[in-house]
């Protein structure tokens, strides 16, 4: 009896200090946030830059985060650093009309105006579809329509009025159907991020190479705030991918993976 106890105890007092570490972790988080919030008013950019990364090490995230962090470096004259941040912001929040038109801006400084090969229409919009939520806003919807399914399919069982039944049977076959496609979003967005990665380059400039090699030929020059698609990773360096459909390979520390 006194082992049960005990034992109780000990699991209650994990939980307490769990609780607290969770409440005194959220509480330092809105500190920094305010801190740096303050900093950046006041435009003191150095400083709101350390609290902003302050926060991203504590684990962090956030599309305000991001956002404010782009804004930050912008204020600070580092153009490649305020596009890498603006879009981590609309990774997590491809909806933010803010971030997008600060994006644009940042764009407009760039010395590379790359025009992307055309898409074909349904490739293009299937694309703009699954990329309209993150893969955890997919997730999060199919969570959402699965209890609702849950919730018709107790309704049908406990209830006898035939009416109730009847409209439970059209909502649950709807629910199915919502279901299997929200699932379908959720797997092709997931394989879309995961095979998808694109990278912004953050030096001033850099002559990508033929192949993972200094002493390669040149394939093409490209400025501060490009963004490419990443191809694939050998010793260092990175092949990477451009809108207009050129390749080459550039050193891994030269750019920041969205």
């Amino acid at each position: 009896m006194k082992t049960i106890k005990l034992n109780i105890l000990i699991i209650l007092s994990i939980l307490l200090l769990v609780f607290a570490s969770g409440i005194y972790g959220a509480n330092r988080v809105n500190e920094l946030m305010r801190k740096g919030n303050k900093n950046y008013q006041e435009k003191k950019y150095e400083k709101a830059l350390e609290d902003y990364k302050s926060v991203l090490n504590e684990g962090y995230v956030s599309p305000a985060l991001y956002y404010n962090i782009g804004n930050t470096y912008y204020r600070l004259g580092k153009l490649g650093e305020s596009i890498l941040y603006y879009e981590k912001s609309l990774k997590l929040s491809p909806d933010d009309e803010d971030a997008h038109y600060n994006l644009n801006i940042a764009k407009a400084h760039t010395k590379d105006k790359i025009k992307a090969v055309p898409q074909l229409f349904i490739v293009k919009w299937w694309n703009a579809f699954i990329t309209l939520l993150p893969a955890s806003g997919w997730a999060i919807a199919v969570l959402i329509v699965y209890f609702i399914l849950l919730l018709l399919i107790a309704l049908w069982f406990f209830t006898k009025d035939s009416t109730v039944k009847q409209y439970s049977t059209l909502g649950g076959i709807v629910a199915v159907i919502v279901l299997i496609i929200s699932i379908t979003l959720l797997v092709s967005s997931t394989n879309h991020e995961k095979s998808n990665k694109y990278g912004i380059l953050l030096q001033s400039v850099i002559t990508a190479k033929t192949s993972p090699d200094n002493n390669s030929n040149d394939a093409f020059v490209i400025h501060e705030g490009v963004k490419f698609k990443i191809e694939d990773q050998l010793q260092g360096w990175n092949e990477i991918k451009l809108a207009d459909g050129k390749v080459g390979w550039i050193p891994q520390k030269s750019f920041g993976e969205i």
